[in-house]
């Protein structure tokens, strides 16, 4: 009996053990969020993070918008291996029974079921109902891993789609050549967009872990007969066959490169020596739960932490590392395409890697802030990749794809996140070559002066000898652009003026510190205090007539998807200057507070494509640092409140169908997610000489921060909450390494040196907490 008892708490206590076993923050990440509808580059699951290869099903094949992996769809077109902001290629397909490769996709797309599917950060799981395959999928930086079980049959295909329609363009030609009997190799040319303005080369090599029956192919979409060895030309495409045994499994490595074959095979030879699937899906969850875990958290329900390492996994992913093992990457800001060389270290191994990426436009409030955190090796790399297009091609970019320059979106957003990288310490770059590279972009022919996807050799749209001329930008430009809105570019322009100001200033640049802070004073040409809004200006110097600080449709007039009652909040560098305009704070609180409640009702968002509508609108960046504003008001417990609801109703869904409003952007929103869960944010976007950050309502009751040590002396930083809850949102209270603090702010270097605040919370706003007109948050650096 003795023993039975002994057996029986043995057991309750093992099952106990396994039911509370603590779960990694990798545990808590999922991929389907918000997945119902997004964009080409949004989902992700077989990658690693910044992975060159994304790999992942794909259930919608054209388009950049509502393409690659949509929840709702019932059917995998293929599997491919780039999922990039405008890029794409290496379509993948097993399949049996009768050969369908030449027909496309339409014809050889297989039924699947979520039922039968798993998702994870660096691993898929899916079955293709229509073929009775088993497909499992994981994935190096640059090299994409299959696991395919095939029923009995000697019709096993696997297809290589290499002309197919993915995403952004056609595919305007591609060639596939058989090595052996157990690999492949060859190159895909996807065609131009409006964005990528020049046909980019993606290649690959391919190998199996069992011989090939066949190979073959077929070209403009018609079987080629007979015994080949290789394939080519437009709507092209190739397959290998195999005789397989039930539950015996087909690998296939798939190593790509934007350089070359051979770079692809080295990628492969380096990254991918074995054949140990089940190794590599390992250390792919590992490593993402190595980057996740540098913020930890506890307290919150289980869908906050589930939305928490979500955000957090979307912010360490959307933009790709288009560099070779080996340092090599194309640049495509000539003429032609050239292959470039990374420095290398002592080691061996490149200094840095080199990104495609979508524009920084509004990453000041989000990924500048949060990688300078926690990620700070990051900050170096991309300013380093920015580097390098400026040394190849003249201009420091704003959005490059594939080595080429877009010109996506406008303005220089590239200034504020070289100015917080700087002045945080994070500098293994050469601060020369940025410099010049920045300055360049502020005057007439530099970056600012091409409105969005302007590509000609004479750019008017962005306007610059009117900014500089008369400090404004008016309405009518001249060019070919997208996004000609003045004042838009007037007070974006003024910002980044601001920013390369304080650069200037921390350099000793006395003359440009004083020129660029001037300049930054612009916005104030817009001010029309017969309407308490920023407003456009005509050519010839009058305001824009029938002026509305919200409209209809994409964008009002002048305001660059938006409008006048948002961006007339766009002066993050001098919210104390903006809030004089209106007649002082409490004016510009109430002013603040009225948009937020008109907002409320429609979630504080506006639908994507009618950004004009709303007051607010967090689905698109010129509003996301709005809600931290009332810090700078003296109305700290009015951040505390919206940014708490903000986080809850507009990304707090968890199911597919929200939590991201339909347009992540790349690791924005996922970063400012992170920003409003843990309760810091950094209004001016860190960009100023000894810079500090903006404290509100966290929804952890504790959250450590560990710091890269190659860049910051202390060990961790910790935000403790006392009484935290939905209905406690409001701070009555703080503490800063033990000290009494009673001001919404403190300094990064308190940050980069570790401690502890200490945050008492209550359900009623404490309105004598950090609210002393002489404690506010600095304003245009001071």
């Amino acid at each position: 009996m003795f023993k039975k008892f002994i057996l029986v708490l043995l057991l309750t206590v093992l099952g106990c053990s396994n039911i509370n076993k603590t779960k990694k923050p990798v545990d808590y990440v999922n991929p389907f969020v918000d997945s119902h509808k997004s964009r080409w580059f949004f989902f992700s699951s077989a990658t690693r993070p910044f992975g060159m290869v994304n790999l992942s099903p794909d259930t919608q094949t054209e388009g950049s918008w509502n393409s690659g992996y949509l929840y709702d769809s019932t059917r995998v077109r293929c599997f491919s291996h780039i999922h990039a902001w405008q890029l794409s290629g290496v379509a993948v397909m097993p399949t049996t029974g009768e050969f369908k490769g030449h027909l496309g996709m339409d014809a050889y797309q297989s039924s699947f079921s979520h039922d039968t599917e798993i998702a994870k950060p660096g691993y898929h799981k899916i079955v293709l109902d229509d073929y009775n395959i088993t497909a499992e999928l994981t994935a190096t930086q640059r090299v994409g891993f299959h696991k395919y079980l095939f029923p009995k049959s000697d019709q096993s295909y696997i297809l290589f789609d290499t002309g197919a329609y993915l995403a952004h363009s056609p595919t305007r030609k591609s060639y596939v050549e058989k090595i052996s009997d157990t690999e492949i190799e060859g190159w895909a040319l996807m065609g131009p967009t409006r964005r990528r303005p020049k046909a980019t080369f993606v290649y690959f090599v391919a190998k199996t872990n069992q011989p090939m029956q066949e190979f073959g192919g077929w070209e403009q979409g018609v079987v080629v007969e007979g015994e080949t060895t290789s394939i080519a030309g437009p709507n092209s495409g190739a397959f290998i066959r195999f005789t397989t045994e039930k539950n015996k499994p087909v690998l296939l490595k798939v190593a790509i490169s934007y350089t070359s074959i051979e770079g692809a095979r080295n990628n492969m030879n380096t990254e991918l020596d074995h054949w140990d699937f089940d190794l590599i899906k390992s250390d792919a969850i590992n490593e993402w739960n190595d980057w996740l875990s540098r913020i930890e958290v506890k307290g919150g329900t289980e869908a906050q932490k589930v939305k928490f390492y979500t955000d957090l996994w979307h912010a360490i992913q959307g933009r790709r590392i288009i560099s070779d093992v080996d340092g090599k990457y194309c640049d495509m800001t000539g003429e032609n395409p050239v292959v470039k060389q990374i420095p290398l270290n002592e080691q061996g191994t490149p200094q840095h890697n080199h990104y495609n990426f979508d524009a920084w436009w509004g990453s000041h409030w989000s990924l500048n802030i949060l990688w300078s955190m926690i990620y700070p090796e990051v900050v170096d790399d991309f300013c380093n990749s920015m580097i390098d297009m400026y040394e190849n091609g003249g201009l420091i970019p704003r959005g490059p794809s594939g080595g080429n320059y877009t010109y996506v979106m406008i303005g220089d957003p590239a200034a504020p996140i070289f100015a917080t990288a700087y002045n945080k310490g994070i500098r293994n770059w050469d601060i020369d070559a940025a410099y010049a590279g920045l300055f360049k972009n502020a005057f007439p022919g530099g970056i600012r002066d091409r409105a969005g996807y302007e590509h000609g050799p004479n750019p008017k749209g962005g306007g610059m000898i009117y900014y500089v001329n008369r400090g404004y930008v008016p309405e009518g430009l001249e060019g070919e652009g997208y996004h000609k809105d003045g004042a838009a570019m007037t007070l974006e322009y003024a910002y980044q003026d601001w920013c390369l100001g304080q650069l200037a200033k921390a350099l000793g640049k006395t003359e440009d510190y004083d020129l660029f802070t001037k300049r930054a004073q612009n916005y104030k040409n817009l001010w029309d205090p017969s309407v308490n809004f920023m407003r456009p200006r005509n050519m010839d110097g009058s305001w824009l007539s029938d002026f509305k600080p919200v409209g209809e449709g994409f964008n009002t007039i002048g305001f660059c998807e938006s409008n006048s009652a948002i961006y007339t909040h766009y002066v993050p560098h001098d919210v104390k200057g903006l809030a004089e305009l209106f007649g002082g704070a409490e004016i510009y609180t109430d002013s603040l507070n009225a948009a937020f409640e008109r907002a409320q009702g429609n979630k504080f968002i506006a639908k994507h494509g009618q950004h004009s509508i709303s007051w607010v609108d967090y689905e698109n960046q010129p509003a996301t640092g709005m809600a931290h504003l009332f810090n700078y008001s003296g109305a700290p417990w009015l951040t505390q409140k919206w940014v708490r609801l903000i986080k809850e109703q507009t990304f707090g869904d968890i199911t597919p169908y929200g939590g991201y409003n339909g347009d992540e952007d790349q690791g924005q929103m996922g970063a400012l997610g992170v920003l409003m869960a843990i309760g810091l944010f950094q209004e001016d976007g860190g960009a100023a000489i000894n810079n500090w950050y903006d404290i509100t309502s966290p929804i952890f009751d504790e959250i450590t921060l560990h710091l890269n040590n190659d860049y910051f002396p202390g060990s961790t930083f910790t935000i403790k909450t006392k009484n935290n809850s939905a209905e406690n949102m409001y701070i009555q209270s703080a503490t800063l390494n033990g000290e009494a603090l009673n001001k919404s702010w403190f300094r990064h270097d308190v940050f980069a040196n570790g401690g502890t605040l200490e945050l008492f919370m209550g359900p009623e706003p404490n309105k004598n907490w950090a609210s002393d007109i002489n404690n506010l948050p600095p304003s245009n650096g001071k």
